[in-house]
């Protein structure tokens, strides 16, 4: 196995390819994750963490919606989601690059 930082940074980031075509956050990091697990060090974890972490964005926008209807506070979680789905992997990306752990907030553990 290898090390490849600027694969791992490039995995990070690839989460936010759904700010340019409106879709991919989950779909880009999980084929740069399947494809690399078993060739560059660390891919297999960080890879884990993303896909937890889109998968747990996506349960969280869900239940949001009917909060919709609750004085709007699903219009505030959703705000509050889609800032934090563009924060943290550009975070993350920048402690990659540094050769830190990343962590994401709000993250189930789907994939162990």
């Amino acid at each position: 196995m290898k090390q490849n930082r600027q694969l791992l940074v490039i995995t990070h980031l690839s989460q936010l390819v759904s700010l340019v075509i409106g879709f991919g956050s989950l779909i880009a990091p999980l084929i740069l994750w399947i494809s690399q697990k078993d060739s560059v060090y660390q891919m297999d974890a960080h890879g884990k963490s993303i896909v937890n972490f889109q998968l747990s964005l996506v349960v969280l926008y869900i239940v949001c919606v009917p909060l919709i209807l609750l004085f709007g506070l699903g219009l505030l979680g959703w705000f509050i989601l889609g800032a934090i789905s563009i924060i943290y992997p550009i975070i993350n990306a920048i402690k990659v690059s540094n050769g830190e752990n990343p962590e994401y907030p709000l993250s189930f553990n789907f994939i162990s």
